[in-house]
């Protein structure tokens, strides 16, 4: 019991890390980076780039898929507009990934330190990137603590019989990183467990890689709540983030142990090859869909356009 209460501080302490990071983020490029929403979405093409350059600015795909949600009530954006940036909010997301699997534990406290002083300057500037490095510092001490309550809790009873399943079905996994993910809200958290349980050798890489794919489809739920209320685009929005999620798990999945050996071959390091994993699933299906984004637009206006 205490392992798993100590595993869920960490999860909070992650999500928490995550928010401070990108409050620092947010108002230090939040501004500019609203007026390029609205100006840079006339294509696709161009809603992609400035959807990763946002999503790896503010560190979030939810934070950008809320935001672009908040512009489709608001009658500033069309539904159609908003396909180019939900397929860059996905390969956006996955460089908060790469970059926790380069992150060592000798830099938390260097981080941590670093953030406080800078949080201490009296200039707004300097202020946000304190909370930046703070944030980053509290990242890296959560995923300090995944992995080494990974054994412990692989060992207790409740916890032995999922990880077994995980361990043995894709497709367990999956719903396990999708059910996780919507309680916790945030993929990126449940691919800092994967990664964690990774590195103690309790979760192996096609599970680890399953758990990501349904980390995917469980991140939806943010969007989904932020569109309550919203009018029919901002729901049309929701429904082509959702679709495009599920439909690039399902094409991946029967092929997950295939797609584990290719990422085996491109780092000997657990966390990598999970990183890895997900910016080459992200990439692939986003580069699927964009030559297809206006019949893929209107494939979802045909089948929830009635829908309020």
């Amino acid at each position: 019991m205490l392992s798993i209460f100590q595993f869920i501080l960490y999860i909070l302490l992650f999500i928490g890390g995550m928010t401070v990071m990108r409050t620092g983020l947010m108002n230090i490029s939040g501004k500019i980076m609203k007026e390029w929403l609205l100006r840079f979405t006339s294509t696709s093409f161009k809603g992609l780039l400035f959807g990763i350059l946002i999503t790896v600015l503010l560190q979030s795909s939810s934070a950008v898929m809320i935001l672009t949600v908040g512009f489709i009530s608001a009658g500033l954006l069309s539904f159609p507009q908003s396909i180019g940036i939900i397929l860059g909010t996905n390969i956006g997301t996955t460089a908060t990934v790469e970059f926790l699997a380069y992150g060592t534990d000798e830099m938390i406290i260097p981080l941590l330190i670093l953030g406080s002083i800078f949080i201490l300057i009296p200039m707004t500037k300097a202020r946000n990137i304190g909370l930046f490095f703070y944030g980053l510092g509290a990242i890296f001490l959560a995923m300090f603590g995944f992995e080494h309550l990974a054994a412990p809790l692989a060992d207790s009873d409740a916890i032995r019989p999922l990880i077994a399943n995980v361990n043995n079905s894709v497709l367990v996994s999956v719903i396990v990183g999708c059910i996780l993910t919507a309680i916790i809200q945030s993929s990126t958290a449940m691919t800092g467990i994967a990664m964690g349980f990774m590195n103690a050798n309790i979760v192996n890489l096609p599970a680890a890689i399953a758990l990501m794919l349904g980390s995917n489809i469980g991140t939806c739920l943010d969007a989904y709540i932020a569109s309550i209320g919203g009018g029919r685009e901002a729901k049309l929005s929701v429904y082509a983030h959702i679709w495009l999620n599920v439909v690039g798990v399902l094409l991946f999945l029967p092929f997950t142990e295939t797609f584990a050996k290719y990422m085996e071959l491109l780092s000997l390091i657990p966390e990598k090859q999970l990183a890895h994993a997900s910016v080459v699933f992200n990439i692939v299906v986003s580069l699927l869909v964009l030559p297809f984004a206006k019949p893929f637009a209107a494939f979802i206006e045909n089948l929830h356009g009635n829908k309020r």
